[in-house]
């Protein structure tokens, strides 16, 4: 297997990677777009001052889709933020490239679950020395009405994705999923998980690369299914306003803890681009709590790591 620090050629690659994510965002727009029946994805290209940019591509009021996003980004710069080299040093004083694609969809109808997903690669350089890269990603599922049959499918299609690169591969990366989107101060889960992997570079680049590219592609796969069976169902005003006053969890979390809102604030990215995540609307009330023993009461019992 080749070592992780050696890449024969540095810019091949990134060339590569950046080719498959441009690809990938418009599999997934266009797919997405099928699926909704109406809506369709507006682009917004943009750059950024410090060096890169990327494309948005943003859905609002679709048949199924009340707002989705879709993002491109390929930034690079002289140096990493002081927030970044204090956990990496290995990384200071060295130029970086990071390009990813990050997407979140927020339906209209509350039985549909809200989705997210990203694919990224990270390149750190040094004349002279070997370049220090890695790949993260993953995607995860926050219902607000669970149904057991959509939670299985996600999760058994996270393990078909990582079934080929090792037998241990979904156990380690959905226990990372549980942890990761995890509110401490709400003492529970962001939703019913999925896949979460960074620093990943120890299976060689080629490897690397394809468990990224699978993890990509995997998501229409995972999440498609999902909306078309739940789509048609009715809901109800008291339906409506819980998940909206769920997607105050979602907020929450992207503010307090989400690493990639922070290092897209922290390196000067592009501000309308990196709070795309946001529902449309959310809400929050003081004190609330659920009917004892209704669907809403409920929820919290999905919220916390199960073995799918």
């Amino acid at each position: 297997m080749e070592d992780h620090n050696v890449m024969q050629d540095t810019q091949l690659a990134i060339n590569k990677v950046k080719a498959f994510l441009l690809t990938l965002q418009d599999d997934i727009c266009h797919t997405l777009e099928m699926c909704d029946g109406s809506g369709q994805f507006v682009e917004d290209s943009w750059e950024r001052q410090q060096g890169g940019g990327g494309r948005s591509r943003v859905m609002k009021n679709g048949a199924v889709i009340e707002q989705g996003g879709v993002n491109f980004s390929h930034v690079f710069g002289d140096a990493m933020p002081a927030s970044a080299t204090a956990s990496r040093p290995e990384l200071a004083g060295r130029s970086f490239q990071a390009m990813g694609v990050s997407l979140v969809i927020h339906p209209h109808n509350p039985y549909i679950p809200t989705s997210h997903a990203n694919v990224r690669f990270f390149i750190a350089e040094k004349k002279g020395e070997a370049p220090i890269w890695w790949f993260g990603g993953g995607f995860d599922l926050t219902p607000f009405y669970p149904f057991k049959e959509d939670v299985v499918h996600w999760h058994n299609t996270a393990k078909r994705i990582c079934a080929p690169f090792g037998d241990d591969v979904y156990a380690e990366y959905k226990k990372w999923c549980d942890e990761y989107f995890y509110l401490k101060h709400r003492g529970e889960t962001r939703g019913v998980g999925g896949l979460f992997f960074d620093d990943l570079n120890q299976w060689g680049f080629e490897d690397s690369f394809a468990f990224m590219q699978a993890v990509g592609h995997g998501y229409l796969d995972a999440y498609v299914p999902i909306v078309e069976r739940r789509k048609s169902l009715s809901f109800t005003h008291r339906e409506r306003e819980f998940q909206l006053y769920r997607r105050g969890r979602y907020v929450e979390f992207n503010l307090v803890y989400d690493r990639g809102t922070l290092f897209g604030l922290q390196t000067g990215g592009r501000t309308e681009s990196i709070l795309m995540s946001m529902p449309p609307l959310a809400r929050w009330e003081y004190g609330y709590e659920a009917p004892h023993g209704s669907a809403e009461a409920k929820l919290v019992e999905w919220l916390t790591p199960t073995d799918w």
